[in-house]
């Protein structure tokens, strides 16, 4: 699964209580990005999975200058993922008797950060790649389209 280079290191959160698809709203912002960066947009994004994440991408830089001894403004976020956890399931009473269940959704998010000092040869392509990809739209051209004067609906007898 993580194949630990000497380059990288990671930092691993188990059981958090929030869905997996709200936290992967945040994390595809951060992926391929620096650490000074990331840290930035984390505390500037609105949402209530920013604070985790923060924390998880601060104890994998810890982790990167004990474990390794790199500075921080060498790190970058190499790989950032997101997966599904346990859910916990309770039950709440409700009126004659009837109870409904509440699912509570759990997440693993493991951020792998990469010192790109160490690295030989780094290649520009390769920091690009690990971005998302941003799809732009074809058709920037607005066409007038009038359905009255054309002949469309309201000629027909």
């Amino acid at each position: 699964m993580l194949k630990k280079t000497k380059s990288e290191v990671y930092a691993l959160g188990q059981h958090i209580s929030m869905s997996a698809h709200k936290a992967r709203r945040v994390i595809d912002q951060i992926r391929g990005r620096s650490y000074e960066e990331t840290l930035m947009i984390l505390e500037l994004m609105p949402y209530r999975a920013c604070y985790p994440i923060f924390k998880l991408v601060y104890s994998a830089a810890a982790n990167a200058n004990y474990n390794m001894g790199s500075n921080e403004s060498n790190l970058i976020i190499s790989k950032a993922e997101v997966n599904e956890g346990t859910t916990v399931k309770k039950l709440k009473p409700r009126a004659r008797g009837r109870s409904y269940a509440i699912k509570r959704s759990t997440c693993h998010i493991i951020i792998v950060v990469k010192d790109i000092s160490l690295e030989k040869d780094i290649d520009i392509k390769y920091l690009t790649c690990l971005k998302k990809p941003r799809w732009k739209k074809k058709y920037t051209d607005m066409i007038y389209h009038d359905m009255y004067s054309s002949g469309g609906v309201w000629d027909k007898k």
